[in-house]
């Protein structure tokens, strides 16, 4: 095994993903994207991790057979995390998809005082499973090594206190050194929320949409940790 190599960039074909490199259960869903949507035929190169930094090149076929090194694949240092207040409709799964693309490593949806959309347990529970689904797939589109880990659902409470959090609002500072970003809700924060003893970020001169916030600050948070 090799360790501390690249990113499988797509030269060996499209990503699958299992719970296990030494077992290769590939499920139902991702046998049939493969085949029938991607056209994937017996033979072709592909790739299979274990969305825990391990990864290696296959030939596809009803069993894939190994035909290069195993790649094992150091997890991002420092972990950077975005916190998201729900928002309506669909843009959740946007969020979810697009920071786990750009290489967020924690993603947390929670309530905020102004939050319109509130989860019960039932649709929380549903919505968790979702966006881990979300997470998941968009790890096998942009090959990434590691899946980020989808929080539950929380309170602004249990995100502004999570070391190196900081809320992201107009007139605030570069990043420097934070490590979690909040983005409120499409009402703006609450003034006890305000008063929350945590850094304020910029991301914009402009007011963002609550989905444009939390997809700039995932572009903030990975190029900080890259420079």
């Amino acid at each position: 095994m090799s360790t501390g190599d690249p990113l499988p960039d797509g030269s060996h074909g499209p990503h699958v993903l299992v719970d296990d490199l030494d077992v290769l259960d590939i499920c139902v869903d991702d046998r049939h994207h493969l085949d029938r949507v991607l056209r994937v035929r017996d033979g072709d190169p592909i790739t299979i991790g274990d969305g825990h930094g391990g990864w290696q090149p296959f030939h596809w076929g009803s069993m894939p057979t190994p035909v290069g090194e195993r790649c094992q694949v150091a997890a991002p240092a420092p972990r950077v995390g975005v916190a998201f207040a729900l928002i309506k409709g669909g843009r959740p799964e946007l969020v979810v998809q697009k920071l786990t693309e750009l290489g967020v490593d924690d993603i947390r949806p929670f309530v905020a005082a102004r939050s319109v959309v509130r989860w019960d347990a039932d649709k929380a529970a549903r919505n968790a499973e979702r966006l881990s689904r979300v997470a998941r797939e968009a790890v096998m589109q942009c090959r990434r090594a590691w899946i980020p880990t989808v929080h539950d659902v929380t309170d602004f409470a249990g995100v502004a206190e999570l070391h190196g959090a900081a809320m992201a609002e107009r007139g605030g500072a570069p990043v420097d050194g934070e490590t979690t970003l909040l983005i409120g809700p499409e009402g703006g924060w609450d003034n006890d929320e305000r008063g929350a003893a945590i850094p304020r970020i910029a991301l914009s001169d402009a007011v963002l949409r609550a989905e444009t916030a939390a997809i700039c600050a995932g572009v903030v948070l990975v190029a900080s940790r890259s420079h």
